[in-house]
């Protein structure tokens, strides 16, 4: 209860009240619960988006779909107040300083308080497409279990960014305080679970839950986690450690492609070939 209130604390706005003392050991097992603040967070905001479709009449016109999925992105920006943007929104301008200033430099950018023109591009368009990707798939019926993928599979990103010997890139703040810190047993069970909650949600999910949903909703968590993964690596190659900054933007983005992922219709190239011979 302790590691779960502690993950809640650290990823969320909740007035909840947080251990006397946090270290590196309790900092890890709050981090492996990450999943769980977005299966709460993805339920809470599927609720309020599901009240919207039905009391705004969203049967299936992109317009009338457009306003439930701008206040469930924007519910999932309050609940943290707005860090993991924050945090996407340095990165963007870190990573839009020359290369020539190096990763120091970099660094100092992304500390700094103020947002430049490449944080707030990256904040803009990612949350314009999370919220158009959202309405794409609440379109298509497949709403309310991309929410509660999408934001299971950002908070999944964060626990895997701390797992391995990952360094942090500052002595101190969020990134030197968790990186590193999850085990490699708890990742795994933490992936097996999130899979297994998304195939749940995808068999009962509002819409109509199938067997063909569950295997989207199992293939998105897959996808988005092979995406942050490979994020992950990317940054920290690139700045040589883990920050606080970094774990919100990858939590973003990774959100951000597996609504994109959950809404995007792929055809069957069966279907295809059978209607061509017809």
């Amino acid at each position: 209860m302790v590691a779960a209130r502690t993950a809640f604390t650290l990823l969320t706005a909740l007035p909840l009240r947080g251990p006397e003392r946090l270290d590196r050991r309790l900092a890890g097992r709050a981090m492996a619960l990450a999943p769980l603040v977005g299966l709460v967070l993805g339920l809470v905001t599927a609720v309020v988006v599901v009240a919207l479709r039905v009391t705004t009449g969203t049967p299936g016109h992109r317009n009338q779909s457009l306003l439930p999925a701008a206040v469930g992105i924007a519910i999932l920006a309050l609940a943290s107040r707005g860090l993991h943007l924050d945090g996407l929104a340095d990165l963007g301008d870190g990573l839009g300083a020359r290369r020539v200033r190096g990763r120091d430099r970099a660094l100092e950018i992304m500390r700094e308080s103020t947002i430049g023109a490449f944080g707030v591009v990256s904040v803009v368009f990612v949350v314009l497409l999370q919220v158009v990707a959202l309405s794409a798939a609440i379109t298509v019926h497949r709403g309310t279990v991309s929410i509660l993928v999408a934001v299971m599979t950002g908070r999944l990103a964060a626990t895997l960014a701390c797992t391995g010997h990952t360094p942090p890139a500052h002595p101190d703040g969020l990134g030197a305080l968790v990186a590193g810190t999850v085990r490699t047993r708890d990742a795994v069970l933490a992936v097996i679970g999130v899979c297994a909650v998304a195939a749940l949600a995808g068999r009962l999910d509002f819409d109509g839950g199938d067997v063909s949903r569950a295997v989207r909703a199992v293939v998105a968590v897959c996808l988005g986690t092979a995406f942050s993964v490979a994020l992950r690596r990317y940054l920290i190659s690139r700045f040589s450690g883990l920050t606080g900054d970094m774990l919100g933007a990858i939590i973003e983005l990774t959100t951000m492609v597996t609504l994109i992922i959950m809404a995007m219709t792929l055809p069957t190239p069966a279907v295809h070939f059978l209607g061509h011979q017809r």
